[in-house]
């Protein structure tokens, strides 16, 4: 037994209205792939007939690098494709998470328990906070359909309707709004010929000549970030980072340099709180939490089985194990309202 208050620390630190943080752990849950999954289907999908001849023999290296074990993003950064064959890989991991992320959409329409998240959005908002942030590496529309299911209105930098422009946030004003800064793109992205990106709502088709607007792992990573519409929902994140004093990351391994250091280096200089709820915290994610120079923390996963967590905190000199499902969102609910 402990003396220390885990729940009342959770509590004081999603009192101060925390941005929300999604990595791919957040849509695992749901049955999207994660990156291991990625990995094999991308080597058993791309149709290496239409890879340029000068690039097989980096397509063989690619797949070799990922059955000796390393990770999907590394063997992308040291294939380092060209454009055309990175557009390969990109419409195989579009229609493998399209394809998931429709069926979660069609149980959620029957069945308004399936989010958590949407019933901490709708709690969060039932104070006289105006707006909420949600920033997320994944390209599933799961944020969206949260929303949907607690009619909260989002805005994720395009204007609403079934073809959907860039627009300005003030487009639509409301009394309640959740913002959603996917930053490495959506499913529902996609960029014409001229180069435009619009989009289309619950699209079950790619329009002629359009290609799905998602920034795969690898070296294009860092360079199509660079351009729009990257740029500015990149640019929105790091405002919301920086106006923020508390953060909330579910099922996020801190292993993405468009988010991380800022939201780290705001908890190192300026004492901001992170809260962290995942199924298992990732090495990366113990180096940075738990390297003496974030004074405020609180992280949580999954301890032996579904019914028991591992808590780590700032507050605690060793990582105490209760009983209790708290690694997920839906159990840390449990702590919070």
């Amino acid at each position: 037994m402990t003396d220390f208050d885990y729940q009342k620390q959770a509590q004081d630190y999603y009192s101060n209205a925390p941005v929300i943080i999604l990595g791919s752990g957040s849509s695992m849950a749901f049955g999207l792939p994660g990156m291991g999954e990625l990995a094999e289907y991308i080597k058993a999908h791309v149709d290496t007939g239409l890879i340029p001849g000068g690039e097989l023999g980096s397509w063989s290296e690619f797949c070799r690098l990922l059955d000796a074990g390393v990770d999907l993003e590394m063997a992308l950064e040291q294939a380092n494709f060209s454009e055309e064959a990175t557009d390969l890989v990109i419409q195989v991991v579009w229609g493998l998470i399209n394809d998931r992320d429709e069926e979660v959409y069609r149980k959620s329409v029957s069945d308004r328990s399936v989010f958590p998240l949407g019933h901490m959005l709708s709690h969060m908002l039932s104070s006289s906070l105006p707006e909420l942030n949600i920033i997320t590496t994944n390209y599933d529309c799961l944020a969206e359909y949260a929303c949907d299911q607690q009619e909260l209105y989002h805005y994720s930098g395009f204007s609403h309707g079934y073809t959907r422009r860039l627009i300005d946030a003030d487009h639509v004003r409301c009394g309640r709004k959740v913002n959603i800064w996917k930053v490495h793109g959506s499913l529902d992205w996609f960029c014409s010929t001229t180069n435009e990106t619009i989009s289309i709502s619950r699209a079950q088709f790619r329009p002629d000549d359009y290609r799905p607007q998602i920034v795969t792992p690898g070296i294009q990573k860092y360079q199509k970030t660079h351009l729009e519409p990257y740029r500015s929902i990149i640019a929105n994140a790091d405002n919301a980072i920086s106006n923020a004093s508390s953060y909330l990351c579910i099922g996020f391994g801190f292993n993405d340099e468009h988010i991380q250091p800022k939201l780290l280096n705001k908890c190192k200089r300026n004492g901001a709180s992170i809260t962290v709820v995942t199924h298992t915290l990732t090495d990366q994610a113990k180096s940075l939490l738990f390297d003496g120079q974030i004074k405020n923390y609180l992280a949580i996963e999954r301890f032996e089985d579904d019914d028991h967590s591992k808590i780590y905190s700032s507050l605690c000199d060793e990582p105490i194990i209760v009983d209790g499902n708290f690694w997920s969102l839906k159990g840390f609910l449990g702590l919070i309202m």
